[in-house]
């Protein structure tokens, strides 16, 4: 789910509520779950939270988030959000370490979207790491 670009540009986000349903596909309002993390009130645990998390960031455009969250050697100067572009469902396919007991993980996924109406997917797999004891996405396998 790597958008680079070192300009911004807007476009409309869905609005989701702290009582919404999470976009992460987890049985929580967003509020409870991704939304917390995305605020700043709470780390993500593993690395499939904080997959989850940056997910629900590309749904609400959250940019400075994706931008936090990002590996400080990977990071890119900024987030292009694609206008025509609408994430609508993550699939978790396979977690590999990424617990509060390791250093590293992946996340294997599958992104569901629509690019101006029509659906498509993206199946990647992510890498995660510790940096000052926080999970970050480093880099990425895109599968398909």
């Amino acid at each position: 789910m790597e958008r680079r670009t070192s300009r911004p540009r807007r476009s409309a986000a869905p609005r989701i509520t702290a009582a919404s349903p999470c976009p992460c596909g987890l049985p929580a309002a967003y509020g409870d779950c991704c939304g917390r993390f995305l605020s700043g009130s709470a780390a993500a645990p593993t690395c499939e939270a904080l997959m989850r998390s940056r997910y629900a960031a590309f749904v609400v455009q959250d940019a400075a988030y994706l931008l936090r969250t990002w590996h400080p050697e990977t990071r890119p100067p900024g987030v292009d959000f694609d206008p025509s572009m609408r994430w609508v469902r993550l699939e978790i396919l396979e977690t590999t370490e990424g617990s509060a007991f390791h250093s590293t993980g992946t996340v294997t996924f599958r992104a569901h979207y629509t690019d101006d109406g029509r659906p498509d997917s993206l199946h990647e797999k992510s890498r995660f790491a510790r940096v000052e004891g926080a999970w970050v996405y480093t880099t990425a396998v895109f599968v398909d």
